[in-house]
């Protein structure tokens, strides 16, 4: 951990001794943005607020992940700073319930971020309360090798029975349809979050990662329904289980398969492996049912004032600024993500327009990803059992009565 402008004795010494006539306040912001391009952003955010509000001094400690994930319950709770960064959806939500984050709808409302942020505004409310705000995300979907597409006469499917259709016409080519690496699970988490989405919506998703819903549900069922007609047509890579997510790239960047439901940090090594960006496209992924509003899923990291802050005012202009069009188009070009204000820009990078024009325009909601709307555990147990069938689909009964009874467990 370190202090960008100063030790936290020494501010509290310097503020101390010169009181308000040189600054109105001190501004103490806790993040775990320690990796470079996220250290960079935060330092530019940093310098550009404290130019247009030179009365207020920011101090910046700065955690690595695992450390800040160990203190930040601990922090919140005894020395909270002013401000807190962490992430949407479920993620937030045991600090809510404890009381420990501040709602902040009337920063929402006094700046029009209703409007602006309106695509994340769903993943940042819980009780009709706005408990944050959203400043980065970057968007799944469907990447694929377009010049397979192409030598094989297939149009980017909209829907399910074009999917499918696609996959027929793929395997028989020689092609796999899916590419896939489930060796550390979370890539099956993404599998399902999208079945689960086009099958039952985001309402639904959200209910079941909070543990409303039983897992051997009929509609549970329904999204498994899916993803079987997928398995039992020969969509997924081979011994999946036994790749990582990248070692499923190469099967792709050989045009042994022609798909990958992946985030969009796979388009940088897919380059790097010598695919072009004429060969690489992105799309949507299809409609199952189509009374099911689109949801996508798109992690989204968020700054929060903690309850027990001491200068609330500052902070809540900390998160006007932070929420600006100007100043998320900045952070964003220095993160390689997506802004999630609908007045930012995004550089000329095709996959990065692709997902803001997709996520901007989104009705049905984001969701965070599995294993960050479901608690630890429950997402544990929920991708080991989507791996398993995956590679066992007959085993789909006794799969929903073990996630039932874990869910029993976990939602106490």
């Amino acid at each position: 951990m370190f202090h960008r402008t100063k030790t936290l004795a020494a501010a509290v010494a310097t503020s101390t001794l010169l009181g308000s006539s040189l600054f109105a306040g001190e501004l103490v912001i806790n993040t775990d943005t320690s990796d470079p391009a996220p250290k960079a952003a935060f330092e530019a955010l940093i310098a550009g607020f404290e130019a247009e509000n030179p009365d207020v001094k920011v101090t910046w400690n700065l955690f690595d992940h695992e450390g800040y994930k160990t203190s930040i319950r601990n922090f919140l709770t005894a020395d909270a700073p002013d401000l807190a960064n962490w992430y949407a959806g479920n993620r937030m939500l045991p600090y809510v319930n404890a009381g420990l984050f501040e709602p902040v709808d009337d920063v929402w409302a006094e700046h029009g971020l209703n409007e602006s942020l309106a695509s994340a505004k769903g993943s940042m409310t819980i009780d009709g309360k706005i408990w944050g705000v959203p400043y980065t995300y970057y968007q799944w979907g469907v990447y694929y090798r377009k010049d397979l597409f192409e030598a094989n006469n297939i149009a980017v499917p909209t829907n399910w029975d074009e999917f499918k259709a696609a996959g027929a016409t793929l395997t028989a080519a020689g092609i796999t349809p899916i590419t896939i690496g489930t060796k550390y699970l979370w890539t099956a988490g993404g599998v399902f979050d999208y079945l689960n989405l086009r099958t039952n919506g985001y309402d639904f998703h959200m209910a079941l990662t909070k543990g409303e819903v039983a897992w051997t549900d009929d509609r549970v069922r329904a999204t498994m329904a899916n993803w079987k007609e997928l398995i039992d047509a020969g969509f997924f890579l081979e011994n999946h289980a036994a790749y990582s997510w990248q070692e499923a790239l190469a099967p792709m960047v050989q045009g042994d398969a022609a798909m990958y439901v992946m985030g969009n940090f796979a388009v940088a090594p897919l380059r790097e492996a010598g695919l072009t960006d004429d060969q690489i496209g992105f799309f949507q992924f299809p409609v199952i049912n189509p009374d099911v509003p689109l949801a996508e899923e798109a992690p989204t990291d968020t700054i929060h004032i903690p309850a027990n802050a001491k200068n609330k005012e500052d902070a809540k202009k900390f998160l006007a600024y932070l929420a600006r069009a100007d100043v998320q188009t900045q952070i964003n070009d220095t993160l390689g993500q997506l802004p999630i204000n609908s007045g930012s820009s995004v550089g000329d990078d095709k996959f990065l327009q692709a997902g803001y024009e997709m996520l901007s325009s989104t009705t049905g909601g984001i969701a965070q990803f599995f294993d960050r709307d479901a608690p630890a555990e429950m997402a544990k147990a929920g991708m080991e059992g989507f791996q398993e069938f995956m590679v066992k689909p007959e085993r789909l009964d006794a799969i929903l009565e073990r996630l039932e009874k874990v869910r029993g467990r976990v939602y106490k």
